[in-house]
């Protein structure tokens, strides 16, 4: 008995329709049945809550446009769910504890920063009409990501600077404590 690779494996399951029906109709699921188990819009009533997941899991994978927006949408994803993994360990590492709160907010922000790009290389992909925003031109990228990075700058001064005068109740007026 001969075993293949795992990539003749994957190439298998991609001919069969695994990754452009399966895979995508099981995320559908997933995340309907857990939104409507969450926020128990018909009670606890799990049936209900898996019909309608299986309900919209099936009409999403039946049009293509899903099928490639996904396909298109997850690589980007975990790039730059791996970014933001790799500065949550590097900040982990050198961070200490006092500051971690204002790590949060800079890896908050980088993570905006990082949708933002994901979502207009999305609208540029599937627009008609070419280069959507123009998030393909790498002038236009350098000055989001500008943006993106004073806007880091300003929410790490703003936390600063609310933490030197945090001894004081008013913080804008330090002369009158409460």
């Amino acid at each position: 008995m001969a075993f293949g690779s795992i990539a003749d494996i994957l190439f298998q399951w991609e001919n069969m329709g695994f990754f452009d029906i399966v895979l995508p109709f099981l995320l559908v699921f997933a995340i309907v049945f857990g939104i409507l188990s969450y926020m128990k819009i018909f009670g606890n009533n799990k049936g209900i809550h898996a019909i309608v997941a299986i309900i919209l899991g099936l009409l999403s994978i039946r049009a293509g446009f899903f099928q490639a927006f996904l396909s298109q949408i997850a690589p980007r994803l975990g790039v730059g769910l791996t970014v933001l993994l790799v500065l949550l360990i590097l900040f982990g590492l050198f961070v200490q504890d006092q500051s971690k709160k204002t790590i949060g907010w800079i890896l908050l922000g980088i993570a905006a920063l990082i949708f933002i790009i994901i979502m207009g290389q999305m609208y540029s992909i599937f627009t008609g009409w070419g280069s959507g925003l123009g998030f393909d031109n790498p002038e236009t990228m350098g000055w989001i990501i500008m943006i993106g990075l004073l806007i880091v700058i300003i929410v790490v001064v703003a936390m600063g600077s609310s933490k030197s005068t945090s001894k004081h109740k008013g913080a804008f007026i330090p002369m009158y404590d409460e």
